[in-house]
């Protein structure tokens, strides 16, 4: 087997780069509850292990993981976000990758935590809000009024922070284990057991 990558495993990146992007922003908008703004990270945990599951179905080589973070990262700085999520999806990614590649891309068990660490990969949103807590919370009481700001702005803490993570981590591993669940037939196809 090859170590470079080929037309096929870049457009099965670029594909599930845009299923990943598609699902991302479109829970995103739930953030417009300032509650949930808070729980988006959980929420991209929980909707984005089926779909990265799959994808982990067709990557047998190592980077792919990585380059779908890379994307990821590029499109929502792109999309508004600070220049964080670059680093931290493709960090995160990278991680997930040597995982993957611990496990011979044939280990179950090493999907499922390489889905938990991928999808920590979001935080880079979230983590100029906790660094520049009030910055973030003028800029937001500006855009979304100051009723927004009162709700959101005890939870903008570092304790909360490291509940969220391990949260987002739990919640990425419960919802990677349930894709493998539904995607039984592709990963025995694949010879992921």
């Amino acid at each position: 087997m090859s170590e470079r990558f080929t037309v096929k495993d870049l457009i099965t990146v670029g594909i599930f780069s845009v299923i990943m992007i598609v699902l991302i922003f479109a829970f995103g908008m739930l953030g417009y509850i300032p509650i949930l703004m808070i729980g988006l990270p959980i929420i991209s945990a929980l909707i984005c292990g089926i779909p990265f599951m799959l994808f982990l179905t067709r990557v047998n080589k190592f980077g792919m993981v990585t380059l779908m973070g890379l994307i990821l990262g590029i499109v929502m700085f792109l999309s508004g976000h600070t220049w964080i999520p670059i680093v931290v999806f493709t960090f995160c990614a990278l991680i997930a990758d040597i995982i993957l590649k611990m496990g011979d891309y044939s280990s179950v068990k090493n999907s499922i935590i390489a889905n938990g660490v991928f999808i920590l990969g979001v935080f880079g949103n979230m983590l100029p809000f906790f660094i520049l807590r009030d910055y973030f919370l003028g800029a937001i009481g500006e855009s979304m009024g100051n009723d927004y700001v009162n709700v959101i702005s005890p939870f903008l803490t570092y304790e909360c922070l490291i509940v969220l993570i391990i949260l987002t981590f739990i919640a990425g591993c419960i919802s990677a284990y349930v894709g493998k669940l539904v995607l039984k037939k592709h990963f025995e196809k694949a010879g992921i057991a």
